[in-house]
C-alpha cells in the first residue's frame, strides 16, 4: 500500500515498442533531426531539434558555403548522430537540399557527415519538390492545388490533386537569395521570368497555394496574431491573396522586436519574413492562386509518406492518430470503433470522419477530475497534434468531446467563433449519443454489440435483448431521454 510519502503515480501512456525511425534534413537555412515512432501512416514525433546553420547564406554571391556555417553544421550533425544512436533509432535517413547541392564546397560537408557515419542523399530539385508534395498530401489528403516549398536556397512548386503528385519545378529563389533581388528592385521581374519560362504562369487560377517552409509558416503565425484568430494552430490556416498583399506592405514597417512581441517569431525568422512575404506576393500574381493554405507537413513527412504502400497511404491520418491516442489513453481499445458504429444509425454522413475520430477519443478523459473532463475534451480537440482537420473541424470535435464528457450542449468560446451553429449542434448530438453508449455499456464491448439505436422520426428507440434489460437503469434512462429531447424526439425502449 502506498504511503503518504510516496509520489502519486499518474496514468502513463502504454509503452510503444515499435521501431524508431529518424530523418536528418540538411537544409539551406536549418539542419534538423526528427525521430518518429508509431503507426506507419502517421508516426508520432519523439524528438525534434533544429540548428539554424545558414548554409545558403552568401551562396548566391560566392557560390560556396561559408566556413562558419560549415563549422556550425559539423557540430549539429555530430550531435544529431549521437542522439540518434542514444535513442536506438533503427532507420536513419540523412538528406541534403539546395545549399549542399549547389555549393562549390558542398562536398566538404558531405565528407564531414561521412566521418560521423551518416550517408547523405543529395536530393535534386525535382526530388525535393516531390517530397514537399507528398508531405502536403500526407497532412491534407484532399489537397487540390499547388504546393510551394520555400527553403533557404530554392523554391519548389508541385501540382497535387486526387492524392497524387503531378508536375513539379524548382527555382533558385530560396529566401536567403531574395534580399539581393529586392535590393536591386528586380524580385517581381525575376519571379515573373522564371514562372513564365517554366510554363507555370496562370496554372494556379482558382486554386490554393499550399505553403511549406518555416518562413511561410511564420507568416501564417503573424497573421493569426494580427487578426486575433482564436486557434493557435498553423496547419490548414488559410489566407486570401489580398491579405498577402496587405502583409507585404505592412511587414517592412515592423521591427524584429515588434514581430517577436506580436507573434513570438524567432529573430532569425523575423529577419527573413519581409523577403519571404514579398516573394509569396509576387508568386501568387504569376500563378493566379486566389488563396494560401499553410501546411505543417513538408519534405520530411513527404519522404515518410512516399515510402508507404498504397493501402497504408489511403488511411485517414486523423482517424489513425485518434485511434492511437485512444489506444494509449483509453480503458478499452475497441470501444471507439464500436461506439461509432452504434450511434451511426441516428446521423447522416456529414462530417462522418470527425464523428469517428470523436468516438475514438471518447474515453481519453476518463482519468481526469470529473469537474474538468469537458475542458480536457476541448483541449484534446483544439490543441492536439492532429492533421487532416481545419479550425472548424477541431471545433466540431471539441464540442462532441465536451458534451460526451460533461453533457453540456452549449458551445463555449472559441468554438462558436470557429464553426457554424448547425455544425456545433450536430456535434452536441453526437456527444449525447456517445454519452448514452458509454453509460449503457460501462465501456465494454458486449452491450454495444448486442444493442442498437434507431430513429423513425418520432422516437429514438434503444433496442435491447431481453437478457440485457437490466442494463436500462436510471442513469441510462436519463441519458436516453436527454438525447431524444435534444433531437426533438421521444425516448422509447424495445426489448
Amino acid at each position: 500500500m502506498a504511503t503518504l510519502l510516496e509520489p502519486v503515480r499518474a496514468k502513463t501512456r502504454v509503452p510503444d515498442h515499435r521501431p524508431r525511425t529518424a530523418i536528418i534534413d540538411i537544409g539551406s537555412n536549418s539542419i534538423r533531426l526528427v525521430v518518429y515512432q508509431g503507426p506507419a501512416r502517421l508516426p508520432a514525433i519523439l524528438f525534434n531539434e533544429k540548428v539554424m546553420a545558414g548554409l545558403g547564406r552568401g551562396l548566391a554571391a560566392t557560390g560556396a558555403i561559408e566556413a562558419q556555417a560549415l563549422d556550425k553544421a559539423r557540430v549539429a550533425l555530430a550531435r544529431f548522430a549521437a542522439v540518434a544512436r542514444a535513442m536506438e533509432v533503427e532507420s536513419l535517413r540523412t538528406v541534403a537540399t539546395a545549399a549542399v547541392r549547389d555549393a562549390s564546397n558542398g562536398h566538404e560537408l558531405i565528407a564531414q557527415a561521412t566521418k560521423l557515419g551518416l550517408e547523405v542523399e543529395i536530393l535534386s530539385g525535382e526530388q525535393e519538390a516531390t517530397g514537399a508534395g507528398y508531405g502536403v498530401l500526407s497532412g491534407i489528403p484532399d489537397a487540390d492545388g499547388i504546393v510551394g516549398d520555400l527553403g533557404g536556397g530554392s523554391l519548389e512548386l508541385v501540382r497535387v490533386r486526387a492524392g497524387r503528385v503531378g508536375e513539379r519545378v524548382s527555382f533558385p529563389l530560396g529566401v536567403l537569395r531574395v534580399a539581393a533581388l529586392r535590393d536591386a528592385g528586380g524580385l517581381e521581374r525575376r519571379v515573373a521570368k522564371l514562372v513564365r519560362e517554366s510554363g507555370w504562369e496562370g496554372r494556379g487560377k482558382g486554386l490554393p497555394l499550399y505553403l511549406v517552409g518555416g518562413s511561410w509558416r511564420a507568416l501564417a503565425k503573424l497573421d493569426m496574431a494580427l487578426t486575433g484568430y482564436p486557434l493557435p494552430v498553423i496547419h490548414q490556416y488559410a489566407m486570401p491573396a489580398a491579405r498577402i498583399a496587405e502583409l507585404t506592405r505592412a511587414i517592412p514597417n515592423l521591427s524584429r522586436q515588434r514581430l517577436r512581441e506580436i507573434a513570438d517569431i524567432a529573430s532569425t525568422r523575423a529577419g527573413l519574413l519581409a523577403d519571404a512575404t514579398a516573394l509569396l506576393s509576387a508568386l501568387l500574381k504569376q500563378l493566379g492562386c486566389d488563396r494560401t493554405v499553410a501546411s505543417a507537413f513538408g519534405l520530411r513527412e513527404g519522404l515518410l509518406y512516399e515510402a508507404l504502400d498504397e493501402e497504408t497511404r489511403a488511411h485517414d491520418p486523423l482517424v489513425v492518430a485518434a485511434r492511437e491516442e485512444g489506444r494509449m489513453l483509453g480503458r478499452f481499445p475497441e470501444h471507439g470503433d464500436l461506439l461509432d458504429r452504434w450511434i451511426e444509425p441516428l446521423f447522416d454522413d456529414r462530417h462522418a470522419r470527425l464523428r469517428c475520430a470523436a468516438c475514438l477519443l471518447a474515453d481519453v478523459g476518463w482519468h481526469a477530475n470529473p469537474d474538468f473532463r469537458a475542458e480536457r475534451g476541448i483541449e484534446t480537440a483544439l490543441h492536439g497534434n492532429w492533421v487532416a482537420i481545419d479550425g472548424p473541424g477541431r471545433a466540431i470535435l471539441a464540442q462532441t468531446l465536451a458534451t460526451a464528457f460533461a453533457g453540456d450542449t452549449d458551445a463555449p468560446d472559441p468554438l462558436f467563433r470557429l464553426a457554424s451553429t448547425s455544425d456545433l449542434r450536430q456535434a452536441a448530438a453526437w456527444g449525447l449519443a456517445i454519452r448514452l453508449g458509454q453509460r449503457l455499456s460501462g465501456g465494454v464491448a458486449g452491450p454495444l454489440k448486442r444493442s442498437r439505436l434507431s430513429d423513425d422520426g418520432r422516437r429514438i428507440t434503444l433496442h435491447l435483448e431481453p437478457g440485457d434489460r437490466a442494463l436500462y437503469g436510471e442513469a441510462v434512462e436519463k441519458r436516453h431521454a436527454a438525447l431524444a429531447t435534444f433531437l426533438g424526439r421521444e425516448a422509447a425502449l424495445s426489448g
